[in-house]
């Protein structure tokens, strides 16, 4: 039997025979001393102390918040998703359409020596109705000098299309109009308005152009009815003209409850909504199936000269 290799021991009296790797980090002899668990909680690592403290102001913060929402869910009676706007909405001073014009020079910039003029490209696959129904509500505030072209893009444009500003009996000189609106046939994917030709980027969309439009009225609304004229134009444009079948008629639902408490969609006159609404529902061709609330409604905008002349050009 061969006889075994002997190995220098580790560990002696004098302690370690020779120096640790100093690539190691070092830990504390748990034997040497008998306060084990006292000696491990006065060696607690800074950091996860900051950490703790950080967590606990956290918690202090949230705690405050919760506090104070719960104080004011105390004060309020009625919940937010039973909001009734309907006592804002009456505080509004609304003013007929049809009444004295507002300065065109104090909201669109004082222009010497030249007219200011809105031109806009809109495809007459799809005429934008609103945007005709604005130009005959304008009419009767402003000097408007009307005209209608047609672009190269266009092969043809239909007689009534062409005629959509009537014939303009009193022609006067450039400079003594207001304001002139230019509408061009084009073959443009959707409606682009220029207001500053030199320096104005389009506005494109006829719910936004209409927007622009309707601003030359001089409405001055408080922030609840604006918004629900802005739900209104978006829900017309995006969902009942351009939605599905389902879409559709969950639009419907909506008008025809909001119409069965008020004869508009907002307040109590006439608004950027119901103009973009109806004729939206023209561009549908679901007006005659509409609920019974919508037929009263699209009766009383007819009965308007701007609806009922835009109303011709679809026949």
């Amino acid at each position: 039997m061969a006889a075994m290799y002997k190995v220098r021991p580790l560990h002696g009296a004098e302690g370690l025979a020779g120096p640790l790797p100093t690539c190691m980090y070092r830990l504390p002899n748990l034997h040497r001393s008998p306060a084990t668990a006292a000696t491990l909680q006065e060696e607690v690592d800074p950091s996860l102390q900051a950490l703790e403290s950080r967590q606990e102001e956290i918690l202090k913060r949230l705690y405050e918040l919760k506090s104070a929402v719960d104080g004011l869910s105390k004060m309020i009676q009625t919940p937010d998703a039973d909001f009734d706007v309907t006592n804002i909405i009456q505080t509004d001073e609304f003013s007929p359409l049809t009444a004295n014009g507002a300065d065109l020079d104090l909201m669109l910039g004082k222009d010497y020596g030249a007219l200011k003029d809105v031109v806009i490209n809109a495809n007459p696959s799809r005429p934008p109705l609103s945007l005709l129904v604005l130009h005959s509500l304008l009419c009767e505030r402003y000097k408007i000098l009307s005209a209608v072209h047609t672009h190269s893009s266009v092969k043809s444009v239909p007689e009534n299309l062409l005629k959509c500003f009537g014939e303009q009996t009193k022609k006067q000189p450039r400079h003594e109009y207001q304001l002139g609106f230019t509408l061009i046939w084009k073959d443009v994917p959707k409606p682009q308005m220029k207001f500053s030709i030199q320096t104005m980027c389009p506005i494109e969309g006829e719910g936004n152009i209409a927007r622009f439009l309707f601003s030359l009225f001089g409405h001055k609304y408080n922030a609840v009815t604006s918004t629900l004229i802005d739900s209104w134009v978006d829900t017309a444009m995006l969902q009942l003209q351009e939605g599905s079948s389902k879409e559709r008629a969950a639009v419907l639902r909506s008008m025809n409850a909001a119409l069965g408490r008020s004869s508009w969609l907002v307040g109590s006159e006439l608004s950027l909504a119901d103009v973009v609404a109806w004729c939206a529902l023209q561009h549908t061709g679901t007006a005659n199936s509409a609920p019974a609330n919508v037929q009263k409604w699209m009766k009383s905008c007819e009965n308007l000269a701007p609806f009922s002349s835009v109303l011709k050009l679809l026949k």
